[in-house]
């Protein structure tokens, strides 16, 4: 299982609710398994212009090394909906550190 944090941050000038989220989580072995849903870890946040929102959650990933893209729906005030693009981001076991003697 592995855990990765979000931030996102409003860089626009209207203010915006994160609404759904779609990912595409690959494995190293290249399986692939989507995720739909509401909102992000049980929230849907409003994010005003110039805010940040953050979170943490985790996917479960059968091998040692994968990584995830997606999109996130977000909605303004008047309803205008639009599609956030998510740039892939790897899941990767750090180096084991060793000690020698």
């Amino acid at each position: 299982f592995w855990a990765y944090t979000v931030e996102v941050t409003n860089i626009g000038y209207v203010t915006v609710q994160l609404c759904a989220r779609h990912w595409k989580i690959t494995d190293g072995k290249g399986r692939l398994q989507e995720v739909r849903g509401p909102g992000v870890v049980g929230e849907k946040p409003i994010i005003g212009p110039g805010e940040c929102y953050e979170y943490t959650s985790g996917c479960p990933l059968g091998t040692s090394s994968g990584f995830m893209v997606g999109t996130y729906l977000m909605q303004t005030q008047d309803g205008d909906n639009l599609e956030v693009i998510i740039p892939a981001f790897s899941l990767d076991i750090p180096e084991e550190r060793r000690v020698i003697n």
